[in-house]
Parts: C-alpha cells; sequence; structure tokens
C-alpha cells in the first residue's frame, strides 16, 4: 500500500486529502470513523448501505481544506439517514466540483453523536525556531473563540500530554460538568502524544490538525484531520 504523505509529494501537493490524512493517524493508533472515499453518487449509496446510517458525506479533495464553508456549504452533509439523502448530498459535491472544475471524491464516513462526549482540538505544527511543537484545547469554533490552549515542544510523554490538558482552562470538563459524563482524558492525551510523533518523524509534514477530535467517555475519535505539507506552496478554498 501506498503512503499518502509520499504520493502527495510525488503529486506536488501541499496537502492530503481527509482520507489520507486520516489514513496516516489511523495508522499511527488514532481512532476514526468507519468510511469509504467514492467517485460517484451510486458509489456513496453502496457506501453508506455497508457503513450503516446515518452517515456523513463530505468533499475529499486536497484544496478544500474548510469543507464546511465550501460552495455555501455544500462540502459537509451530516445525519444522511436513507440512501436518498445520500444519493442527494453526493451528486450537489459533485456538481458544485463540476462547476469548479475540481477534481474531487466524496467520503462517506459513519455518523458520529457529537452530543455523547466533548469536542477537543489536537494540532501540531513544525516552527521555525522550536520544531516540532503540539497544542490541545477546546474543538470546533471554541478554540478561536476563546483562545484556551496549551503548547508543548514535541515529542512528548503520556504525562506531559495529560499536564497539558489539565492546564486548560476547560479542564472541568473533561472530568463532567453539571451532569455530563466525564470523557476520556487520557485518549485525549494519547492523541497528543501520537501527533507530536508524527511531526518529528515526518519532516515533510508542516502541520497537522484534528478538529474535532472527540473525546468520549471510553476512546476519542478523530471526526476531521488535516495535514499540510512543508515546501510545497499551493491555494486552498
Amino acid at each position: 500500500m501506498t503512503d499518502p504523505l509520499e504520493t502527495a509529494l510525488a503529486d506536488g501537493r501541499a496537502a492530503l486529502t481527509e482520507p489520507e490524512a486520516k489514513r496516516m493517524i489511523a495508522e499511527a493508533g488514532l481512532p476514526t470513523p468507519a468510511g469509504e472515499t467514492v467517485d460517484s453518487p451510486d458509489a456513496a449509496v453502496d457506501a453508506a448501505e455497508r457503513i450503516g446510517y446515518p452517515v456523513v458525506a463530505k468533499v475529499a479533495a486536497p484544496s478544500v481544506q474548510h469543507k464546511s464553508e465550501w460552495a455555501g456549504g455544500a462540502g459537509v452533509h451530516v445525519n444522511l439517514a436513507d440512501a436518498d439523502a445520500v444519493r442527494s448530498a453526493a451528486t450537489e459535491i459533485f456538481d458544485a466540483a463540476d462547476d469548479r472544475e475540481l477534481d474531487a471524491a466524496v467520503l462517506v464516513e459513519s455518523g458520529v453523536d457529537v452530543d455523547a462526549g466533548l469536542e477537543v482540538i489536537v494540532g501540531g505544527t513544525r516552527d521555525p525556531s522550536f520544531g516540532p511543537t503540539v497544542l490541545v484545547g477546546l474543538g470546533g469554533i471554541a478554540v478561536e473563540v476563546l483562545q484556551d490552549t496549551s503548547h508543548r515542544i514535541a515529542p512528548i510523554s503520556t504525562a506531559e500530554a495529560l499536564e497539558m490538558t489539565r492546564e486548560l482552562e476547560a479542564s472541568p470538563l473533561f472530568d463532567g460538568y453539571r451532569g455530563s459524563p466525564a470523557v476520556d482524558r487520557t485518549a485525549v492525551a494519547e492523541t497528543i502524544v501520537a501527533v507530536g510523533d508524527l511531526l518529528a518523524e515526518r519532516e515533510a509534514i508542516r502541520e497537522i490538525e484534528i478538529n474535532p477530535l472527540l473525546a468520549l467517555s471510553e476512546r476519542a475519535v478523530a471526526l476531521d484531520a488535516l495535514i499540510t505539507l512543508d515546501g510545497v506552496d499551493e491555494e486552498y478554498e
């Protein structure tokens, strides 16, 4: 099986597609939703039948990094409960890609109830002065609004990663708050460690972002993933 990073570099791409990024982090031991990449609406329905409803459908192209904002919101469809909904969503994505002369696929994934856990961001970047660094904070738009993050130079240990989660002002949310269940803080820490290790081991990686990482009671699942590459310039959508 080919290495997604080597394939992207050979193609002169500045980023991996989401399926490629998720494959890399899955190989690093991080859970991701069951999913398939397809090239037609009919194939999307077939994939959804194999995965089981509800599913999510997303545009998959290396130049599309902000999928929920792409094509007026056409890039992400959630809570697809039957074949008609999947076919409609996939058709909308492929039509929008054709309108933009974009070579895109569709990622069909198992739907995950985000209300069942805590959305976290785990990221890493290659700093010009310090080398690989990692961060953790609340995920979704909260990271932009609250600026509540903790940082370390990578690679780090699980104990250090756990301490990062405890440094957050939002740390009490990990232990349950006002009736919400506690989440698996160790699984979040292990994700931070894995991201730091990937950056340290693969020098071509410029940035990794898992947002959201859904922290649940007994595990954490990477619902979205972005990996960009060093030394390659490309415009994103």
